[in-house]
């Protein structure tokens, strides 16, 4: 395989340093029980983490993910045994969310991707306020958003929902397709291109593993049934994967989520949130809250219909949440390093004495 296919630049190649010259530059395309399965010049290689990486991670966040790229020792082609990998690259881009549950740690879903295809199904799936959530999310990954509403075969009332989202989306281009029947495959192609990756995010029973198999033109991911009365599927897809297209692109197919729990800063809003920055710049107060106090820019914006309410209810729902998020961070960092000063201390406790010699 040709690396610049599978999304090689010169931001890879200006990371490698010259005793690094040897080593083999590699891709994740998946990852399970341990082991990474990549993509490389040699072609499908199985590589495997030392102990001294893994000891020297602080986080999950950064062991390889599926998109990622590794330097592994070269393979020989009769060895069969899976390659160190021995050092990953830094991300060109990455979508990221907290982990599911109370654990406050980062979770890479995807690296290095160009584009996002955020998937929701036109029948009871369909939700702008979910759809909000992953917008944000994917503004704040620095990668391209594109709404890929699935199922237009089933919705009777197809304009009207595209209007409504249209208030979220802020110029995020909107696709409507019908992956059973292969309606609109051509133009999402398009964002495939050689080189290219792109993600595909969403809730279980969108239709994202069907997507896929239209676009690859073969049933390679498993599909299933989603129930009548509220539209939800089961999981069909357990563990995220890329796969490389005939036209020379990369797509990575990922289990449908329970739960969308940001994972950024504050200067995420500021992006997503434009139009209300926009208006408040114009404040009289640098501080404004944007409730009762006079001249404020974004009040009389929403009161000469210029401005939508709900984005400033979304914009404050979202400020609330980082900042909960900072708060545990900071609560999380000052815990570790609490451990490490114990640690330490038992360290010094348990160094033998050393005697004076007469």
């Amino acid at each position: 395989m040709e690396l610049i296919e599978l999304g090689w630049n010169d931001f890879f190649q200006q990371q490698i340093k010259e005793q690094e010259e040897s080593l083999l530059p590699a891709r994740v395309y998946r990852q399970d029980l341990g082991r990474y399965h990549l993509f490389s010049s040699q072609g499908e290689l199985t590589g495997i983490l030392p102990g001294r990486v893994l000891q020297h991670a602080s986080s999950k966040a950064q062991l390889p993910t599926v998109g990622d790229w590794v330097l592994t020792a070269p393979a020989d082609e009769k060895d069969l045994s899976p390659v160190v990998i021995e050092r990953t690259l830094d991300r060109l881009s990455k979508f990221s969310r907290k982990e599911a549950g109370d654990k406050v740690e980062e979770q890479v879903v995807a690296a290095n991707i160009d584009t996002v295809f955020i998937v929701s199904g036109l029948d009871d799936n369909f939700n702008i306020n979910r759809l909000e959530r992953y917008l944000f999310l994917t503004r704040s990954s620095g990668v391209t958003p594109v709404i890929v509403l699935n199922k237009a075969d089933l919705c009777t009332d197809l304009e009207t929902r595209v209007l409504a989202l249209e208030s979220v989306a802020m110029g995020t281009s909107i696709h409507t397709v019908s992956a059973q029947a292969g309606d609109g495959m051509d133009e999402l192609l398009d964002y495939v291109q050689p080189g290219q990756t792109v993600a595909l995010l969403g809730s279980s029973g969108v239709g994202k593993s069907t997507i896929i198999n239209a676009l690859l033109g073969y049933a390679r991911f498993d599909t299933g049934d989603v129930r009548e009365d509220d539209s939800k599927g089961r999981h069909t897809t357990t563990f995220r994967e890329m796969c490389k297209l005939a036209s020379g692109g990369l797509i990575i197919d990922t289990p449908g989520m329970r739960e969308i729990q940001i994972w950024t800063d504050e200067s995420s809003l500021a992006i997503s949130f434009a139009d209300i920055d926009e208006y408040a710049i114009q404040c009289r107060f640098s501080d404004c809250q944007h409730n009762s106090e006079p001249d404020c820019a974004v009040q009389a914006a929403i009161s000469g219909g210029e401005l939508d309410s709900l984005r400033l209810e979304s914009f404050r729902k979202f400020d609330r949440e980082l900042t909960h998020l900072a708060e545990k961070q900071d609560a999380g960092a000052r815990a570790e390093n609490k451990k490490e000063r114990k640690k330490f201390a038992r360290t010094i406790r348990n160094r033998p004495s050393k005697r004076s010699t007469p």
